[in-house]
């Protein structure tokens, strides 16, 4: 089974995370998640996050930092997230793919809300 490489991005300010609601049609589908997606081959992580952050978001990165890296297997579908945290960057985070967002205190952070993958993250935010 394959490895999906995931660049996430939890993109933080005033005490609240930007999050996104996953395509109806897509793997993890109606769930909440932080914003990413796949790194392309010859691409690190970084500019993965850039890019994918830009494209899904519109927002321009100007500091991140590794938040930590998690491998889960879906059964289906097996994911390595390799998660940083962004609080510096330019433009208003909204969902350019015409998926749902919003600013969420951490604390109203549910799991069950979001892919079992996210879970560690959210406990990691709210540890």
């Amino acid at each position: 089974m394959k490895e999906v490489h995931v660049a996430v991005g939890v993109v933080l300010r005033d005490g609240l995370v930007y999050i996104c609601k996953r395509p109806d049609d897509k793997h993890q589908g109606g769930k909440w998640e932080f914003p990413g997606g796949k790194v392309d081959a010859g691409e690190t992580v970084t500019q993965a996050l850039a890019r994918e952050l830009k494209e899904e978001i519109g927002i321009d990165i100007q500091t991140s930092q590794p938040l930590t890296v998690i491998g889960h297997d879906y059964g289906d579908k097996r994911v390595l997230l390799d998660v940083h945290s962004v609080t510096d960057f330019a433009g208003e985070p909204a969902g350019l793919e015409g998926q749902q967002g919003k600013w969420l205190k951490l604390s109203a952070l549910e799991p069950e809300d979001f892919p079992a993958a996210n879970v560690a993250i959210i406990e990691k935010l709210q540890g």
